[in-house]
C-alpha cells in the first residue's frame, strides 16, 4: 500500500530551511567593511567570506547528484541543515578571522547541498503541469531572501553588531531541523550508485578553479591578462573536459552530462545562465555606478535597488502560475525582448538620469528576469526522465555560481579596462573625468550584456513546452495524495 505524502508539510519544511540558508548568502556582504576593522584584515582577505562561500557551493553542487541517490530526503535535509547550523554557531562565536571563515565555509556546505535536494524532491512530488506554480513559490524564497539580505544586514549591524547576523539565524535553523524531524517525509528511492573518486577530484578542481578564477579576475587589479588567472582557468578547463569525457564512459556517472541531449533542457539552461550573468553583474555594476557618477551613498544605492529585487521575488509565483497556464514561450520571448530593451538603456546611462527612471528600469530588468529564469529552468527540468532529475538539478545549480562569477568578472573587467583606456593620456584625473570614464566603462560592459540579450532572444524563439516522459494522464499527482 502506498504511503500518503503530505506535500504541503514537505514544501513548508523546505521553504523555512531554504529561506535562512539563502538569506545567509548576502547577509554578510554589507558588513565586510565592519569585519575588516574588527579583525584587522585587508579587503582581499575579508572578501573570502563571499568568494569562499561561492567556491564551496560550486564544488559541492556536482556531488549533490550522488548524495541524493545515496541518502533519503530526510537524511539529506536534516543533515545539511545541521551542518549549516554548526557553521552558523562557529561563525557567531568567532574570536578571530580564521574561525569566522571556517564557520562561513561550513555554512556554505549546508547551503550548497540544500538547494539540489529540494529541487529534486519537488520534481518527484509534483506533476509537470503544476510545477511552474510550485517552483515559482519556491522561487519567491530564492529571490526574496538575498534581496532583503543587505538591507536587513545593515539594520542588524548598526543596532546589534555583526555577531547578530549569525545569532539571529540560529533559532530558525534549529526550528527548521525540528520541523523536518516531525513532518518531513522521504521522496524518491535510494539507489546507492558506485562512487568514482577520480570524477569527484576532477569536478572539484574544474568547478572550484572556474569559480575562483573568474571571481579573482573580477577583483580590482586582477583581470584575465594575469598569468596566475590564465593558469588557474586553463587547469580548470582541462579538468572539466576530462571530467566530461569520463562521465560519458562510466555506467554510473557522478554527473550525467547526457542531460544536454534533451533540447528543451539545453536551451533552458543556456537561458538560465545568461540571465544569471546579467543579474549578478547588474547587482555589482549598478551599485558601483550609483555610488560613483550618480553620487549616492552605499545605503541609498541599496535602497534604490531594493524595489526591483523585491519585485523579482514577489512575481516568481505569478510567473510560475502563468507558466503552467500558457507554457514557456509566452513568458520567455517577451522577457528576453524586454531584457534587450533594458540593456540598451543601461548602455546609454549617464549621470543626468533621474532617480525615478533608474528605479523603474531596474524594476523592469528584474521583472524580465523573473519571466525568464524560473520558467526556463522549470521547462528544462520537465523534459528529463525521473532517473536524471538529480543530475539535471545538480548541473543547473552548479552553473548558477559559475554564471554569477563569470558575469561579474567579465562585466567588471570590461568596465575597468574601458575606464583605463578612456583615462589614458588625459593627464590629471579629476572627479568629473573619473565619472566620465566610469560612464564610458559601464556603457561598454552593457554592450556585452546587450549581445547576451540578443542571443537569449534567438534561443527563446526555439523554446517549446517540454513533455515529461515519465508522467501520463492516468498517474495520480503527489499533491493529491497528501
Amino acid at each position: 500500500m502506498e504511503t500518503k505524502v503530505n506535500s504541503k508539510a514537505i514544501i513548508v519544511t523546505f521553504m523555512i530551511g531554504a529561506f535562512f540558508a539563502i538569506l545567509n548568502e548576502t547577509l554578510l556582504n554589507i558588513a565586510l567593511t565592519e569585519l575588516m576593522n574588527v579583525f584587522n584584515v585587508d579587503a582581499p582577505t575579508v572578501q573570502w567570506l563571499a568568494t569562499g562561500f561561492m567556491l564551496v557551493m560550486g564544488v559541492l553542487m556536482p556531488i549533490s547528484a550522488l548524495l541524493i541517490q545515496w541518502f533519503t530526503t530526510r537524511q539529506m535535509f536534516i543533515g545539511v541543515m545541521s551542518i549549516f547550523l554548526l557553521g552558523t554557531i562557529i561563525a557567531a562565536s568567532a574570536i578571530n578571522f580564521p574561525m569566522l571563515l571556517t564557520g562561513r565555509m561550513i555554512q556554505a556546505v549546508g547551503t550548497g547541498l540544500l538547494i539540489p535536494v529540494i529541487f529534486n524532491a519537488l520534481l518527484l512530488l509534483y506533476r509537470p503541469e503544476v510545477r511552474g506554480k510550485i517552483m515559482g513559490t519556491f522561487g519567491l524564497v530564492i529571490m526574496f531572501a538575498p534581496a532583503i539580505g543587505p538591507t536587513l544586514s545593515g539594520v542588524i549591524v548598526d543596532f546589534l553588531g555583526w555577531r547578530w547576523l549569525f545569532i539571529t539565524v540560529i533559532p530558525f535553523a534549529i526550528f527548521s531541523i525540528l520541523f523536518a524531524v516531525k513532518y518531513l517525509q522521504n521522496v524518491g528511492e535510494v539507489t546507492r550508485p558506485s562512487v568514482d573518486i577520480l570524477s569527484i577530484i576532477l569536478s572539484s578542481i574544474g568547478i572550484g578553479g572556474i569559480v575562483y578564477g573568474f571571481s579573482s579576475a573580477g577583483e580590482e587589479g586582477a583581470g584575465f591578462t594575469s598569468a596566475r588567472i590564465i593558469m588557474i582557468l586553463s587547469i580548470s578547463v582541462i579538468s572539466i573536459i576530462a571530467f566530461t569525457l569520463r562521465q560519458l564512459k562510466l555506467d554510473e556517472p557522478l554527473l550525467d552530462v547526457r542531460v544536454f541531449k534533451y533540447k528543451s533542457y539545453a536551451r533552458g539552461i543556456i537561458l538560465f545562465v545568461i540571465v544569471i550573468m546579467a543579474m549578478f553583474a547588474s547587482e555589482i555594476v549598478m551599485p558601483m555606478y550609483l555610488q560613483g557618477p550618480l553620487g549616492y551613498s552605499a545605503k541609498v544605492a541599496g535602497l534604490l535597488l531594493l524595489p526591483g529585487a523585491l519585485l523579482n521575488g514577489l512575481m516568481s509565483p505569478t510567473m510560475g502560475a502563468l507558466f503552467d497556464k500558457y507554457g514557456p514561450r509566452k513568458l520567455i520571448i517577451p522577457g528576453t525582448i524586454t531584457l534587450v530593451g533594458v540593456m540598451i538603456f543601461f548602455s546609454n546611462i549617464n549621470p543626468s538620469v533621474p532617480m525615478w527612471s533608474f528605479i523603474l528600469v531596474y524594476m523592469v530588468l528584474m521583472l524580465s528576469i523573473s519571466a525568464i529564469m524560473m520558467p526556463a529552468q522549470t521547462n528544462a527540468l520537465n523534459e528529463l526522465p525521473k532517473n536524471l532529475y538529480p543530475h539535471g538539478t545538480a548541473i543547473a545549480n552548479t552553473l548558477q555560481p559559475i554564471g554569477g562569477a563569470l558575469g561579474v568578472s567579465i562585466f567588471v573587467s570590461i568596465m575597468t579596462q574601458s575606464q583605463a583606456n578612456y583615462l589614458e593620456g588625459r593627464g590629471a584625473v579629476t572627479a568629473e573625468l573619473a565619472n566620465k570614464a566610469m560612464t564610458y566603462g559601464v556603457h561598454h560592459a552593457y554592450w556585452f550584456a546587450l549581445a547576451l540579450g540578443i542571443i537569449a532572444v534567438i534561443i527563446a524563439l526555439f523554446v517549446k513546452k517540454a513533455v515529461s516522459p515519465d508522467f501520463d494522464d492516468k498517474e495520480t499527482p503527489a499533491e493529491s495524495r497528501g
